[in-house]
């Protein structure tokens, strides 16, 4: 009897635990299914804007077809996606995990989700990318799509600095990957990624995007990039953290933790600002995060926007907002090659002055494109005329044996060897370096 009662207890116990098995393979399937739904719908209202861009009408029309939509309705799926990734992704997560969310998928999901539009051509980029990672790693179906449809939209930058980044930012908190690496893939090169680029490109159709090997090995660069400052394995925290080990880090150090309390604006284009894709961080973020950790009482502000030239509006705009925040110190990194862009840089230079903050610019930005900053001549004529402060790096930067690597595939942007010079430099000015003079070059 009392073997009997065991064999039974021990059944039991067994049915306990095969049950417990069965619901969370349930709710690891449903959690999976709910992912799933987030993947499809990027996917499909991608494809609603790639086939609303200027060259769909020339791209492959067994591939790209509109399933009958209307440009309103390919425009509302469009629309739906822009919403759908502004949702606070702990919110999404909370719903893919079956818990009580705010999120509600009937608003923006599933009025994707029930579109008749269809991305199941095997030639459309999204789906040769998924049968690339299949074949290639042991990922997960999910995780193949779910990068493949990172990628899908990499395609097109018309989004890049705000759909996209959602995109990332809401991928990373689902658990969903982001960068090849996450598959099991070793490629990490602009070499490597190139060898992948030129096997995946044939296979591609034509296309309302540029789908060429060099086109797609940018956006391996990008995706590889943007993936690893998003999961935080290479983003401004660990490359400032690498910089306060440098020996010339450190031996500034005391004059870093002596800096009175200060406020440095800056204004900014893209090579000081993070969200660029060429590099984990760029030298402001870079240098503004070394100062975080420590000097507490240096607070750095930035006022930031791609291409920006000093008479442009937004940068009068950034100005005005600067002036109002009353730094201490501001620091120019803008191009200025007209006259009127050197007046609006003069009169800047001036405004600050009479609050008594210190304006500096660098002496040069970039070995190979002059265009990127201020010619020599207003430098010199800020400096001499209006008090301007002169960051001497030009010699520097042709001196460096990491020159030949600075610049980025679109031979415009700059790499992480570059930043990570400019913001040592600039951290080195910050602690007491002197005015650098500067001559005609």
């Amino acid at each position: 009897m009392r073997t009997t009662v065991i064999l039974v207890a021990f059944a039991a116990a067994a049915i306990s635990g095969a049950s417990r098995a069965d619901a969370q393979s349930e709710t690891s399937g449903q959690v999976a299914a709910r992912l799933s739904k987030i993947v499809d719908a990027n996917k499909i209202a991608t494809h609603a804007y790639q086939l609303g861009m200027p060259d769909a009408k020339k791209a492959d029309a067994a591939c790209w077809s509109a399933c009958g939509l209307s440009a309103e309705e390919l425009k509302a799926l469009v629309l739906h996606q822009a919403a759908l990734l502004a949702e606070k992704p702990a919110a999404v997560k909370a719903w893919a995990e079956g818990q009580a969310s705010e999120f509600d998928p009937s608003k923006d999901l599933d009025p994707i989700l029930k579109s008749p539009l269809q991305v199941a051509a095997a030639g459309l980029p999204v789906n040769v990318y998924t049968e690339y990672f299949r074949a290639k790693t042991a990922a997960s179906p999910l995780s193949c799509r779910a990068l493949a449809s990172v990628l899908q939209m990499m395609l097109e930058v018309d989004r890049d600095a705000n759909t996209l980044q959602q995109m990332y930012a809401l991928y990373v908190v689902l658990g969903l990957p982001v960068h090849t690496a996450k598959l099991g893939m070793p490629e990490k090169t602009d070499e490597e990624f190139l060898a992948v680029a030129q096997q995946l490109s044939p296979k591609m159709c034509v296309s309302p995007v540029d789908v060429s090997p060099l086109a797609l090995r940018m956006m391996f660069r990008k995706m590889w990039n943007w993936g690893h400052r998003y999961t935080g394995e290479r983003d401004r925290r660990v490359v400032a953290a690498e910089l306060l080990q440098q020996p010339e880090i450190q031996a500034i150090l005391p004059q870093i933790r002596a800096m009175p309390a200060q406020k440095i604006a800056v204004i900014g284009h893209s090579y000081t600002m993070e969200v660029h894709w060429a590099s984990p961080s760029a030298f402001v973020p870079l240098a503004s995060e070394v100062l975080k950790q420590t000097n507490s009482k240096v607070e750095v502000r930035q006022w930031q926007a791609g291409g920006m030239n000093a008479s442009r509006p937004d940068c009068r705009r950034f100005y005005q907002e600067a002036l109002a925040w009353r730094p201490d110190r501001v620091l120019f990194v803008v191009a200025a090659h007209t006259p009127a862009d050197a007046a609006a840089l003069g009169e800047m230079v001036d405004g600050f002055a009479k609050i008594g903050a210190k304006v500096m610019m660098f002496d040069m930005l970039h070995p190979g494109n002059v265009r990127v900053g201020p010619p020599i001549k207003v430098l010199q004529d800020l400096a001499a005329g209006h008090g301007l402060e002169l960051i001497e790096v030009g010699p520097l930067l042709a001196a460096s044996p990491d020159r030949g690597r600075f610049v980025c595939l679109d031979e415009i942007h700059m790499t992480e060897p570059y930043h990570r010079l400019m913001a040592t430099q600039w951290l080195k000015y910050l602690a007491g370096a002197r005015t650098a003079k500067i001559t005609d070059k």
